[in-house]
């Protein structure tokens, strides 16, 4: 199994993650075989349900490729339910204080350190282990993914970061324009200015970033800023893809 939560911390790595909103585990196997080091499973935004997560989830089986699945909101009992068929983290949408940062971190690991029911009755075979063993394997290894897309996390983005166990925070440009009034406009001095506080949380509280990178040019900026992982979407790549294929109709 690979610990992506140990290569956030431990390690300086360059990563990708592809948030996967298409319900196939056909996609997922491709991007998981393709050296993708993480896929975002989507069941906030996406067609997603729950047979399609757990066949994604298996589906990067034999590959680097860690499942995380970003979950509709930050509820301990979806939770619950999806590392129970095997995610290896949880992609955390709308936090907007300390006390959701702590309640997300609580929500992956077992008591006394946090509040998750037991029942890995399918997680332990995608964790390689026993039923009774899969609690001592596997609770501390689960990544927390944490979206910062309001204005009210950005206000507390200091305190968001000081709780302990987050591994990666994303500042999610959409949610994040829209919600501070300027939705898609990415060069807005208000936006550079959010973007800019949660970087340097980041950076002072020692918490890998992630972003979204959908070009060469992006990854390297990001990059150069010291972001850790860049993300990008299955549909997306899709429609780039095909719409790039269009074009040599017409450039022979």
């Amino acid at each position: 199994m690979t610990n992506l939560k140990q290569r956030l911390n431990d390690t300086n790595d360059r990563l990708t993650a592809h948030v996967c909103t298409i319900p196939s585990a056909t996609v997922t196997q491709a991007m998981a075989a393709a050296g993708a080091d993480a896929v975002i499973i989507d069941m906030e935004h996406g067609a997603v349900d729950h047979a399609s997560a757990h066949a994604m989830i298996a589906a990067t089986q034999g590959t680097k490729c860690a499942p995380i699945v970003r979950v509709a909101e930050n509820d301990p009992v979806q939770v619950k339910r999806i590392l129970d068929l095997g995610a290896q983290g949880i992609c955390f949408p709308m936090i907007r204080n300390a006390d959701d940062a702590r309640k997300a971190v609580a929500s992956l690991r077992y008591p006394p350190h946090g509040n998750r029911g037991f029942g890995p009755f399918i997680a332990h075979s995608a964790a390689g282990v026993s039923l009774l063993e899969y609690k001592d394997t596997v609770d501390g290894t689960l990544t927390c993914m944490l979206l910062v897309e309001t204005a009210d996390a950005i206000e507390n983005i200091d305190e968001i970061a000081s709780v302990e166990g987050i591994d990666l925070l994303v500042p999610a440009q959409f949610d994040l324009s829209t919600d501070l009034g300027i939705s898609g406009q990415f060069d807005h001095p208000d936006f550079q200015a959010a973007i800019t506080k949660v970087e340097a949380a980041a950076h002072a509280h020692g918490i890998a970033l992630g972003n979204v990178a959908l070009a060469p040019e992006q990854a390297a900026g990001l990059f150069a800023r010291g972001y850790r992982l860049i993300c990008g979407f299955d549909l997306l790549w899709l429609k780039a893809k095909t719409a790039e294929t269009q074009s040599w109709l017409t450039s022979a």
